[in-house]
């Protein structure tokens, strides 16, 4: 009986635990009824019944369709940049093609200096 006593006190304390955390790291937008602060109030107040109370009316339930938040850096943000990330004029887009071939055809120069670098010095 003593056993099945401690394995009872330490599963509800797992969940009450775990209730506490999903309650404190959950987004302010996803609480039904109360604010944050009075959930873990609640479930610190009313332990297993708190904690119950949490998952069944506390918690908003997940809809079909997941509202993940993709974080984006600042320069890869159109709204914090005030430009549109569509809008790339044919120009630029021109330009930068122009300036990858340039790009372009110096490195090979390059490479084929290289080359004949490598060659000069196997002759001799």
């Amino acid at each position: 009986m003593v056993k099945f006593l401690v394995v009872a006190i330490v599963a509800a304390s797992a969940f009450i635990i775990y209730a506490l955390i999903d309650c404190l790291f959950a987004e302010s937008s996803k609480f039904r009824a109360l604010n944050k602060p009075l959930w873990a109030l609640v479930i610190v107040l009313l332990p297993v019944i708190g904690a119950v109370l949490w998952f069944l009316i506390g918690r908003a339930r997940k809809s079909g369709q997941s509202e993940t938040r993709r974080f984006v850096a600042p320069d890869d943000d159109p709204e914090f940049s005030g430009r549109s990330s569509s809008t790339v004029s044919d120009l630029d887009r021109e330009t930068t093609d122009e300036r990858i071939r340039r790009l372009e055809e110096e490195l090979a120069e390059l490479d084929g200096d290289d080359k004949n670098d490598t060659n000069d010095k196997n002759n001799a």
